[in-house]
């Protein structure tokens, strides 16, 4: 158990170095990463889609990666925006990791690109547990999945710095209920903000562009409580601290391996074994 317990914890570290040293590389030329994470079917792709229009009409040089397990028709869909746009096919692997992010940025991201999109593998469990170098992390759920999505994956929601809320046009046909799903949220990432999107209707369509563009800016984005610093004795080196449990004392999703940079912070999930991620290889098509 050990053994497995030191891979797993392993596999994060080299991730978060990948991570850092890919976040201090497209600073350096004004480049904010925004991860959006969700499960499959949420309205991510058709949200993102229109969110890269408004980008062109304001002339905010943005680009968009989209991974998946197979086929090329999320970056198909974002193509028709106009913006730069490339595909990553994960062969399998249910996430994305920095080291397999920065090595699709080579050679194709624009110089001049402020904002890129990625659009991480649909599911709320393992990219939850790997941070992408990212400015801003975007958690979203649709009216469909219902009110209790942020109790049943606290992670992926408890350390985002933004909910997005989709499909709204029918929430009232598919009974959903807000004030639940606002109290859930709130329940495991005090404070954070949820913006309520319908791409079909066109509501809350900018929203995420302007708080995409405050925090490559330079404006705090919002600090998961999840993610702090634990306010009890811990292990602590060159501002990262490691604790296996919550600052609350509980743990949350097994041990957690929290830290901040440059006031971003960031927390990951040690329970997910990633053992294969080593050695998985993501076939890229343009």
């Amino acid at each position: 158990m050990c053994r497995v317990v030191d891979l797993r914890q392993a596999v994060l570290a080299k991730n978060d170095a990948s991570a850092d040293a890919l976040r201090a590389r497209l600073a350096a030329r004004r480049t904010a990463v925004v991860n959006l994470m969700s499960s499959p079917g949420s309205g991510k792709t058709a949200l993102l889609e229109q969110e890269l229009l408004r980008a062109r009409e304001r002339s905010v040089p943005v680009a968009a990666l989209s991974a998946d397990l197979a086929t090329e028709n999320d970056a198909v869909r974002l193509a028709r925006s106009g913006v730069p746009v490339k595909q990553v096919l994960t062969d399998g692997l249910c996430h994305l990791e920095a080291g397999m992010l920065a090595g699709h940025l080579d050679g194709w991201l624009p110089e001049d690109v402020r904002l890129l999109f990625v659009e991480n593998v649909g599911n709320l469990v393992c990219p939850a547990s790997y941070d992408l170098g990212e400015t801003l992390r975007v958690t979203l759920a649709s009216v469909t999945e219902g009110e209790d999505k942020p109790l049943k994956y606290p992670t992926a929601f408890g350390l985002a710095h933004l909910v997005v809320l989709t499909k709204t046009d029918i929430a009232q046909a598919v009974e959903f209920d807000e004030l639940a799903f606002r109290a859930n949220v709130e329940q495991v990432n005090p404070g954070v903000e949820v913006i309520l999107t319908s791409a079909r209707r066109g509501q809350g369509i900018g929203a995420l562009l302007d708080r995409a563009m405050a925090a490559a800016d330079g404006e705090r984005v919002h600090t998961p409580v999840m993610a702090r610093p634990p306010q009890h004795e811990g292990h602590t080196h060159e501002g990262h601290t490691h604790e296996g449990h919550a600052p609350d004392g509980h743990a949350h999703e097994g041990h957690a391996h929290a830290h901040t940079h440059h006031g971003h912070a960031h927390a990951h999930d040690g329970r997910h074994p990633a053992p294969e991620a080593d050695g998985a290889m993501a076939r890229t098509h343009p």
